[in-house]
């Protein structure tokens, strides 16, 4: 088998068949297992990481109780309205009804998928050994892990890091 159709299967039997034709007619296949995961957004609809590739990607784990990710969410909800070439994605280590209700009192305008109990083990997977929160991924478009930051996200290390994905 040829190194071509090796990545394709292997890409195939962990994204599922969907996913990868897309990718593979943009000439990317995801290099980091994190895009081979699906979480249910609010409504209940799983959502595959894998749609993420092919755009720089600022992934970040928070929950609802943690006071430093509320403090850095008008950050990360300034990053996605300045720069929408980049991706900002939450996932919730919470419940879905923990995450509605904390947005009845806050606005985020950009995707939140639920990651509950299972964001702990990714983020440990990721780098993230405490698994302490928040906990910050940024993604190159070929969805390459270039930087991680695990505690509350600053102005001036965000907009440094930021430099490496785009």
């Amino acid at each position: 088998m040829n190194r071509r159709l090796f990545l394709h299967a292997s890409a195939a039997a962990l994204l599922g068949a969907g996913s990868v034709p897309r990718l593979a007619q943009a000439g990317m296949l995801p290099a980091d297992p994190v895009f081979g995961r699906r979480f249910d957004d609010l409504q209940g609809q799983s959502q595959a990481l894998s749609a993420y590739v092919g755009r720089p990607l600022v992934l970040n784990f928070w929950a609802s109780w943690c006071a430093p990710c509320v403090r850095e969410m008008p950050l990360l909800e300034d990053l996605h309205h300045q720069h929408p070439e980049i991706t900002v994605l939450g996932l919730a280590i919470d419940t879905r009804v923990n995450v509605q209700r904390f947005l009845q009192k806050i606005h985020v305008s950009y995707p939140l998928l639920l990651a509950g109990p299972q964001g702990i083990t990714l983020m440990r997977e990721l780098g993230n050994t405490g698994g302490g929160l928040p906990f910050t991924v940024m993604y190159n478009r070929q969805g390459r892990a270039s930087s991680t930051v695990i505690g509350e996200l600053k102005p001036d290390v965000l907009q440094a890091r930021l430099q490496q994905i785009l």
